[in-house]
């Protein structure tokens, strides 16, 4: 996104708070106080509905709102490839969706439940911090449950998840071991378990997931992923060349036999070769979608050029 100007007055450190007062209940003014930040949805009649982070800043009140469309896009919407639909109905395993805060990795798993929700009649229980997308009941039954709300952690949420009798399970970010080790637990237990980590590729994934659990359990947990994981969806958000809004550059992992033996050996590093190599299972490196949106005029050179340039740098 970019910053712009408008014409309407400049809301002073009295409004902020004013604001804050009235949309935060005493829960979340006690989490501002405790941790300097709270994020919130907030619907607001006529208007929309927005992912709003309230902050302290300067002994004052910053305040950061996203708008959330009321309908979720499908995966076709979004230009994601197809494939990542057909990752999306497997009955049981782990997908992850990855890559930097503000890359739509929120609204790729909202697209994915609602697939799931249209197509297939089961119990999906989403864990979110908070509530972004509201999905209604189709085919399928969905419990929404928000993290400091219905439950004070992903972890206890996750865990009491289990006894809930879910067929599918959104867990909108693993944030320690406790997490991770249920997720991969509940997905090696006949679960549909979709989740997030922010980190820019499939191999960083992976060694993430690891590198989390100490020494002595990493090679069981290497067994344990080889054996749940579906497929790795690494996104980032670039401008569209007609300057109309964003379109997501997809790196595309698929857990083939080969990929699981890499990971089950620990060599990580390697993975990326087997993507390069992997066109005929669905997969595709970053630079094969940027290539791909380039040539169909999607986006512009300059936006590809700089993409790969600041992906060198980093």
């Amino acid at each position: 996104g970019k910053l712009v100007f408008t014409e309407m007055n400049v809301l002073s450190p009295n409004d902020t708070e004013t604001f804050a007062n009235e949309a935060l209940t005493d829960k979340q003014k006690q989490l501002l106080e405790e941790k300097g930040h709270v994020d919130l949805p907030l619907s607001l009649y006529n208007i929309g509905r927005f992912r709003v982070n309230i902050f302290k800043q300067r002994e004052s009140i910053g305040i950061a709102a996203r708008l959330i469309p009321y309908n979720i896009p499908t995966l076709d919407e979004l230009s994601l490839p197809p494939i990542i639909g057909s990752l999306a109905s497997k009955k049981n395993g782990f997908i992850l969706v990855t890559g930097p805060a503000g890359s739509g990795k929120s609204t790729t798993l909202a697209s994915m439940v609602d697939m799931i929700n249209t197509e297939r009649s089961c119990h999906i229980i989403t864990l979110e911090d908070p509530i972004e997308f509201l999905h209604k009941h189709k085919k399928s039954i969905v419990n929404q449950r928000e993290i400091h709300t219905d439950s004070d952690s992903f972890s206890t949420a996750l865990r009491a998840s289990l006894r809930q009798d879910p067929d599918v399970i959104l867990v909108g970010e693993m944030r320690d071991l406790e997490t991770i080790s249920t997720a991969i637990t509940a997905a090696e237990t006949g679960h549909l378990v979709l989740s997030t980590l922010h980190t820019n590729s499939a191999h960083q994934t992976v060694d993430r997931i690891i590198d989390v659990f100490p020494p002595h359990q990493q090679q069981q947990v290497r067994i344990q992923l080889a054996n749940t994981l579906i497929g790795i969806i690494s996104q980032r958000l670039l401008l569209r060349a007609d300057k109309k809004g964003l379109i997501p550059a997809v790196e595309l992992m698929i857990s083939t036999p080969a990929i699981k033996n890499l990971i089950r050996e620990g060599k990580t590093h390697q993975i990326y070769s087997s993507i390069q190599t992997g066109g005929k299972y669905g997969m595709q490196t970053m630079e094969n979608s940027l290539c791909d949106l380039f040539s169909k005029g999607l986006i512009s050179q300059d936006i590809m050029q700089n993409f790969i340039r600041n992906e060198l740098e980093g």
